[in-house]
């Protein structure tokens, strides 16, 4: 069965959360979009034969292809939270990034379509132009050699994508987002989401009037890898009798004003409150920044573009007017 695209995802979040609202259960939530055909039969299928095994919400979502972040939103919501406010605010969160999805797929395959074009120019000039030209130069001999430069390129980048899986793969994902967050541009990105993913999440929690160790105990029973490896490394410094809020401060994929949140939230018993509204001005500013990021990428493409174009020029143009001056 193929996976719901992220804007079905979305729809599909949306009508699960106005179903909700107004008091439908999962059993009438499937009936009613099998009768409505808001959704392809083939999930409402899927999610009535998830639901018959006695699932719940969130086994019926994970074959439709949300991902884990989503799931484990949704996993603590419904186990001790409120589902309905999450669903809302997991909508909201998908709607942004397809936005920015849709944002970065239009400026960059413009771009991308122009480099191509340049590519085959270049593998025409190379053997049919400047073969006959008289004279050549360093330029000449850099548009020869200019196609094998970019596929060797996009070999090298296929090659560290490769080896980056694989490292990710056989390390600890505490260990590889502490590394990822001293990068300059994906660090900063990396402790924004982090930050305003779990200050939501414990916020909720903490709201609901849970303890931190039995938070702490859902987390280490969550499909999420991070979340596992955090809750068995706070509970450790936890027994070693370190508070909470300096473990929080010690992690570099985490924001220093969120072990602030804790500590004096927790000194106001505000913290359930603080942290939810924390995390909202921090999903805001992670969008943000970004929506910036993204806005970068056309003018980087179009300026190599302008370089090779500039360099087809002169390399052309050169050797003609060398030749004039001979000439002349």
């Amino acid at each position: 069965m193929k996976k719901l695209s992220s804007k079905q995802q979305e729809k599909l979040i949306q009508l699960l959360y106005n179903l909700l609202s107004n008091g439908f259960n999962l059993t009438e939530v499937i009936a009613f979009l099998r009768k409505s055909q808001l959704l392809l039969p083939v999930y409402v299928t899927s999610m009535e034969a998830s639901l018959l095994k006695g699932n719940g919400l969130v086994d019926m979502l994970a074959a439709l292809g949300y991902s884990d972040a989503v799931m484990t939103q949704i996993n603590l919501a419904d186990k001790h939270g409120n589902i309905k406010l999450t669903l809302e605010k997991i909508q909201d969160y998908l709607s942004q990034f397809r936005q920015i999805k849709r944002k970065t797929i239009e400026a960059v395959t413009y771009p991308i379509i122009l480099l191509v074009f340049l590519v085959v120019i270049m593998l025409g000039l190379r053997h049919y132009l400047i073969p006959q030209l008289e004279s050549q130069n360093a330029l000449t001999d850099l548009l020869l050699h200019l196609p094998h430069y970019f596929l060797g390129f996009c070999l090298l980048l296929l090659l560290l994508i490769g080896s980056f899986y694989l490292y990710a793969r056989s390390c600890s994902r505490l260990r590889l987002f502490s590394q990822l967050s001293y990068y300059p541009i994906i660090g900063s990105l990396l402790r924004q989401y982090l930050t305003a993913y779990y200050a939501r999440e414990w916020g909720n929690l903490i709201g609901q009037g849970l303890e931190l160790i039995t938070i702490l105990e859902m987390m280490s029973n969550e499909k999420s890898q991070l979340m596992r490896e955090l809750a068995k490394d706070i509970k450790q410094s936890l027994l070693a009798g370190q508070s909470f809020h300096q473990r929080v401060a010690a992690y570099p994929f985490f924001k220093k004003e969120l072990s602030l949140m804790i500590e004096y939230g927790d000194i106001k018993s505000k913290l359930g409150q603080e942290l939810d509204i924390y995390s909202q001005e921090s999903w805001e500013t992670f969008f943000s920044q970004l929506n910036r990021a993204t806005q970068w990428i056309q003018p980087i493409i179009f300026l190599v573009v302008a370089v090779v174009i500039v360099m087809i020029y002169a390399a052309i143009l050169l050797p003609i007017y060398q030749h004039m001056g001979d000439v002349f």
